[in-house]
């Protein structure tokens, strides 16, 4: 768990440690065809496999695409730091990376299948998207084919195999609907013949990879029955699928027909953007979606069946991938009667880009999250479950490169569904969404401009959510009664929205404004009319010793509706957490936010509480684990009744007693004193200043047979 900055060696074995039986295959494409040459290493043990993927070429690599036959599916996938992967609704897994795989660099991805696979198709990519090289891994026989970007073919003229496979969309037909047809690894640039068993309905043409898409319609006169749907070549040859074809129900009237819309795009996108796309069509038929790039480059096909009322929605949501292009996109709609064209730009305003490595882990996984944020400025990762409870918060300091890593570790009880990973720098706020054991739905999140207001301000409540979607906000007063009406809101096409609320007739007090959505609901708290400075602050934590990661509670007592603002600082004197928070109506402080920093130092970090004149500080020993080697610490101990002026001395990470020195500028020693450890590898010793000790700078040295460590104290006249 936590953030790095991990070299693309250091993750070499990301899928297969132990290979107990495994087969060797080794895909190398000629070196005199085009002057590319591509090699993938393919590992296998049972369903799993370990690719490797070698550019020998003259090209930077940026995406491989890889697929199975028709008798087999992708489980899950892992990749490498950087690279990003997506299954599409064909079943392929598209790998992209931001940074090139440059000739002579290598890359490894794992895969596991739902089978024994019988052979891994692969393509590879060029920076600007341009085929370089596609080749198919089969344990007893290889074929590979480079293609040139002017050929049109990689099929070497058998027009079906084992792996031609095709499907109808919708799954469950009605007599009379309009179908859409869909297959790949037929052969290219081939016609088609398609059938209900015996009776030819129409005919088709294949791309040049083999693929095809098209729209049939089921006769009005074809009997309700199990039947034979049947993709045909001209030599006779056929592949089959075998459904019912349902009769119509509930027909809706010509009238009320539905027209074709495409939802869940807002004019500007973003790179790393979470879209949830859907949208209304021609019910009981389905619709295909196309994706093009600035250049017209068809980059995402997708399928999706419309219901009965007229609404579709892609199964699976699409990230805008962190290389995206910058430009002007496109895609095209078609519910087999009608075609829609809508456009959008991908822009570079978010300053926190960060995407889930997956969109969708299994339990047991460790979620990984990538992306950039700007450099060297603290970020604070938030991590929510699927109730909207924090499980996890960090402050982690960016290098200048900008380049982030998060991770979590999940296991097999690891609650399944949206997790909300919040990323917030400076004013800068993103929410990330991934999926546990399903794929991920975006939640509604709300937040106020502010935490406290006036009688009569406007508060500013800024809302994101799936694009358009309608929801509902009520208010509930400090004495847990509903204020006012419940108030609908529609969500703007990019999933944003706001909503203001003018405070006239509001009581001070500490309010809570909940969002619904279905059965799910979102809160966050405001307040109204609290003030500073009143009455005297005592705050205190749960327990006094912590190590990194750690949730840390803290308590407290106050005036009644008081605002507070809490700063936590690290041994340096630095700040690392300020949040304002605020006493309940019986004085009560309760702040459970705040997180020691994964990568936290040994030392003694403080809190600090403040509401106008009035403050109180906690100090908590933070611990490390023992392996960093031994911290010391020196502070002004006060005055200790009997022994006069002290000096606090702390010593963290010790693994038995220490001897402690106080050493003068000249190098005289004029303290000399043991140290005893606690169970937790604390040293905490008071040690009393002589009268006649001079003014100066002195060092204080802690040693033990493992370990050395020293520090300097002022004394002062």
């Amino acid at each position: 768990m936590g953030l790095n900055n991990m070299s693309r060696s250091s993750t070499r074995g990301i899928f297969l440690s132990t290979v107990l039986l495994f087969s060797l295959v080794v895909i190398t494409l000629p070196s005199n065809v085009y002057g590319e040459e591509i090699s993938i290493t393919n590992i296998a043990l049972e369903e799993t496999s370990l690719l490797e993927l070698t550019n020998d070429s003259t090209k930077d690599v940026n995406t491989l695409r890889i697929w199975l036959g028709s008798d087999s599916n992708f489980k899950s996938y892992k990749t490498e730091k950087g690279w990003v992967g997506e299954k599409n609704s064909q079943g392929v897994i598209i790998f992209t990376s931001l940074e090139s795989i440059k000739p002579g660099e290598s890359v490894k991805f794992g895969v596991k299948t739902d089978k024994i696979n019988s052979g891994i198709n692969w393509k590879v990519l060029d920076s600007k998207d341009t085929q370089v090289a596609t080749g198919v891994s089969i344990a007893k026989e290889i074929s590979t084919v480079i293609k040139n970007p002017d050929q049109s073919s990689t099929n070497t003229g058998e027009s079906m195999t084992d792996e031609s496979i095709f499907r109808i969309i919708p799954e469950k037909p009605n007599v009379g609907s309009t179908i859409r047809v869909t297959g790949d690894n037929f052969g290219a640039s081939q016609e088609f013949d398609f059938y209900i068993d015996t009776k030819k309905i129409g005919s088709f043409d294949t791309d040049e990879n083999g693929h095809f898409m098209t729209t049939m319609k089921i006769p009005d006169e074809q009997k309700a029955d199990r039947v034979d749907f049947k993709v045909k070549d001209k030599n006779g040859e056929e592949k089959k699928i075998s459904l019912r074809v349902n009769e119509i129900e509930n027909r809706i009237p010509i009238s009320q027909n539905i027209p074709l819309t495409i939802k869940g795009i807002p004019d500007i996108v973003n790179r790393g953007d979470f879209l949830e796309i859907f949208g209304t069509g021609e019910p009981d038929s389905a619709i295909t979606a196309e994706i093009n790039t600035p250049e017209g480059n068809v980059i995402n096909s997708r399928t999706a069946e419309i219901d009965s009322k007229g609404n579709w929605e892609l199964d699976e949501p699409i990230i805008v991938a962190l290389n995206a292009p910058f430009g002007n996109y496109s895609a095209t709609i078609s519910d087999g009667r009608d075609n829609r064209l809508i456009y959008w730009t991908v822009e570079s305003d978010k300053k926190i880009v960060i995407v889930p490595v997956n969109l969708k882990f299994d339990p047991g996984e460790i979620m990984k999250f990538n992306g950039t944020a700007l450099p060297n400025i603290p970020i604070e990762l938030v991590l929510e479950d699927p109730f909207g409870k924090e499980i996890i918060s960090d402050i982690i300091q960016i290098d200048d490169s900008g380049y982030i890593q998060y991770e979590f570790p999940t296991t097999q009880n690891t609650a399944e569904g949206t997790y909300t990973l919040i990323a917030t720098q400076g004013k800068d706020k993103e929410f990330i969404y991934t999926g546990l054991g399903q794929l991920p739905t975006i939640p509604v999140n709300l937040e106020f401009d502010k935490l406290n207001y006036k009688t009569g301000e406007t508060a500013i409540i800024s809302l994101s959510g799936k694009a358009s979607e309608i929801i509902s906000l009520l208010i509930v007063d400090p004495s847990d009664k509903i204020k006012g009406d419940q108030v609908s809101i529609t969500l703007q096409p990019d999933g944003r929205g706001a909503h203001l609320i003018v405070l006239d007739g509001f009581s001070a007090g500490v309010y809570t404004a909940i969002i619904n959505k279905g059965s799910t609901e979102s809160s966050e708290i405001f307040t109204v009319g609290l003030q500073t400075g009143s009455g005297e602050i005592d705050i205190n934590t749960t327990k006094l010793e912590y190590h990194p990661g750690d949730p840390m509670l803290i308590l407290g007592n106050t005036g009644a509706n008081v605002l507070l603002t809490l700063t936590m600082s690290n041994p340096e004197g630095e700040e690392v957490k300020v949040k304002e928070t605020f006493s309940d109506k019986d004085g009560k402080i309760s702040e459970g936010s705040f997180r020691i920093p994964t990568d936290a130092k040994s030392g003694t970090w403080s809190i600090n509480a403040k509401s106008g004149s009035n403050f109180d500080n906690v100090e908590v020993d933070v611990v490390t684990s023992s392996g960093e080697g031994m911290e010391v610490s020196a502070k002004d101990g006060g005055y200790n009744h009997g022994i006069g002026d002290t000096i606090r001395i702390k010593v963290f990470g010790a693994q038995s007693n220490v001897q402690i020195k106080i050493i003068a500028e000249d190098g005289e020693i004029i303290g000399e004193t043991e140290g005893r450890i606690t169970s937790a590898g604390v040293i905490d010793q008071l040690w009393p200043i002589p009268a006649e000790t001079d003014p100066g700078t002195y060092t204080i040295t802690v040693t033990n047979q493992m370990d050395y460590a020293e520090t300097t104290y002022e004394i002062s006249g």
